[in-house]
């Protein structure tokens, strides 16, 4: 089965156990349209990625592993747009979650992906008993505090932040943690030496985000563009600007294909890493990349 259909066949299980009867339908109905369709499922193919570089020898629980980190991304992105946040009206193309369900409902939902996300590792811990602790708390690392993207949301309710904290927690935690999970899934004696990969990774990720926000249009990216200027959030972009935003990704891509830790897929993974990286700079950019 390849990394696509694994992703999408584990969330579409996962998803599935909240459609039982007698649960509330428009519930259901907001938690499927906050998961799919799909977007570029980023973090979950990390975590696959990291997985069979480690030798993938349980794929039951490193897929699992994959869809809590994507169900926790898509609970992460309807709280954040909500009208508390960005207040954004559109999410890959289609309304928000608030926006078709309604606050109490939106709500609601992301608390349940979350919950989810741990039921799902949970439900493969017969496959590999003694690994599902190292996976359940880096997802839980990455999610929670001090560190994981709460904190990082966190952050925007404060007086000032630095970018770089933000940045790292806010995306680069999931990122981490979406590494850090794959190797714990696959047996990896040492999982924790996968994470500076990732948190490289999700700040890069996260600088590509605010170049994006700063020269793409909504129909392009799928959600409200401008939106770091307007909320005076730490940005990249506005901090460095276009061009230096630009050689900071550059860096940090470079950075985390460094941080790449030994492994027996160690080529194949980092072939993959510089091919994600290319892929990060928003095409308006790409010639000055």
């Amino acid at each position: 089965m390849d990394t696509a259909t694994r992703i999408e066949t584990t969330l579409a299980d996962a998803v599935l156990t909240a459609e039982a009867a007698g649960a509330p339908p428009r519930l259901s109905a907001a938690l499927r349209h906050a998961v799919f369709p799909k977007g570029a499922r980023i973090r979950p193919r990390l975590t696959l990625a990291v997985a069979m570089a480690c030798g993938d020898d349980k794929p039951a629980l490193a897929s699992a592993a994959a869809a809590s980190i994507e169900l926790l991304h898509c609970a992460s992105l309807v709280h954040d747009d909500m009208p508390c946040f960005d207040d954004a009206e559109t999410r890959r193309g289609k309304p928000s979650v608030h926006r078709a369900f309604g606050v109490p409902l939106a709500v609601l939902a992301g608390d349940a992906l979350i919950v989810l996300a741990f039921q799902t590792v949970a439900r493969a811990a017969p496959c590999a008993p003694d690994r599902v602790p190292a996976v359940l708390i880096a997802v839980g690392d990455g999610v929670g505090v001090p560190f994981g993207i709460v904190a990082g949301q966190a952050w925007e309710c404060e007086p000032r932040a630095d970018m770089s904290d933000y940045h790292r927690q806010k995306t680069g935690a999931l990122f981490a943690a979406a590494c850090v999970a794959g190797a714990a899934a696959s047996g990896h004696p040492e999982p924790e030496a996968w994470r500076l990969l990732g948190d490289r990774l999700g700040e890069a990720y996260q600088v590509a985000d605010d170049l994006r926000d700063a020269v793409e249009d909504e129909a392009t990216i799928g959600k409200p563009v401008g939106r770091d200027k307007a909320l005076g959030r730490p940005s990249a972009v506005i901090e460095l600007g276009l061009q230096g935003a630009v050689a900071r990704l550059r860096t940090l891509s470079e950075a985390a294909v460094a941080a790449i830790p030994d492994c027996p897929g160690q080529g194949v993974l980092r072939a993959v890493m510089l091919a994600e990286a290319q892929r990060l700079v928003p095409r308006k950019l790409a010639t000055a990349a």
